[in-house]
């Protein structure tokens, strides 16, 4: 995905792109402070693989230095360093990898993240076994799209997003709420979530709990178990989670308006706009593998 590319490795140096560089002149530091140090740019002789390892960086961030480039522990790469961050690109400028957690391998050329297509294909297979009883779901009466979305019924950003609810719908986008308590199999935040999945109207107690309005506990033979389970399996760090069609995950909390301009690029090119820069709510790290 083109727009997945520049947000990752724009992620490598967010204070560069934080704002536009302003002339030598403007770039004043505050009084009493020395300016701040700017890594020197590497250099390398043209077709060489140093230098197509820059250009490949490049091709996918303009705004980016590469600081350093040279051999890679990994035969057919080289290796580089930007805003501290290791990145090997392939002797012949194609392939791009960053290693890490939520790491990715690029193909420059086609400006394609092919861990996330992978990543698509495996969401979309993990999700039916979530049947469509399970779901709950906002939908206008001829919906252009369909998303899944992961949600929480304590976390801000699944609230900020309901709370929006009726604007999807009006983009033409229907949300199917898919279960996942951030605190853990047999939490609180569980058990208010199985008496959602478990009243005689959920959408209705859906919205109470994201209101902090009272629902009646209940239970039930539910699905919230295996929700979680799924959710787990897709690489879910954060609610909510938003998942095209497809699989692709298109973000956190995205804007009704923006998540439409997503989903029409997605459809008419195969890319859509990065998933990084919508906020979720962090899983608690003595949950996220695992209740």
């Amino acid at each position: 995905m083109k727009y997945a590319l520049f947000a990752v490795l724009g992620a490598l140096s967010l204070s560069a792109c934080a704002e536009a560089p302003k002339p030598a002149a403007e770039a004043k530091a505050p009084a009493g402070q020395a300016a701040a140090a700017q890594p020197a740019a590497a250099k390398a002789a043209a077709g060489t693989p140093d230098a197509r390892a820059i250009e490949a960086i490049r091709v996918l961030n303009s705004r980016v230095t590469v600081e350093r480039v040279g051999a890679a522990p990994l035969p057919g790469f080289r290796e580089a360093i930007v805003a501290g961050q290791v990145v090997y690109v392939s002797d012949d400028g194609r392939y791009l990898f960053l290693p890490g957690p939520g790491g990715a391998l690029f193909d420059t050329t086609a400006k394609k993240n092919l861990s996330e297509v992978a990543l698509a294909g495996m969401r979309k297979e993990a999700l039916k076994v979530i049947p469509a009883s399970e779901r709950i779901v906002f939908a206008p009466a001829n919906p252009k799209y369909t998303v899944q979305v992961f949600t929480d019924v304590e976390c801000g950003y699944c609230r900020k997003l309901h709370s929006e609810i009726a604007e999807y719908n009006r983009q033409g986008i229907a949300i199917e709420y898919l279960a996942f308590p951030r605190a853990g199999i047999g939490s609180q935040d569980f058990n208010k979530m199985v008496s959602v999945w478990c009243a005689p109207d959920r959408r209705k107690a859906l919205t109470d709990a994201k209101s902090d309005h009272t629902v009646p506990n209940k239970n039930c033979k539910n699905s919230i178990t295996m929700q979680y389970d799924v959710g787990q399996r897709v690489g879910l760090t954060g609610t909510p989670m938003i998942l095209a069609a497809d699989g692709t995950q298109l973000g956190g909390y995205v804007p009704p308006a923006a998540l439409r301009e997503a989903l029409d690029k997605l459809a008419t090119d195969g890319s859509a706009k990065p998933a990084a820069t919508g906020p979720v709510d962090a899983v608690p790290a003595t949950t996220a593998g695992g209740a």
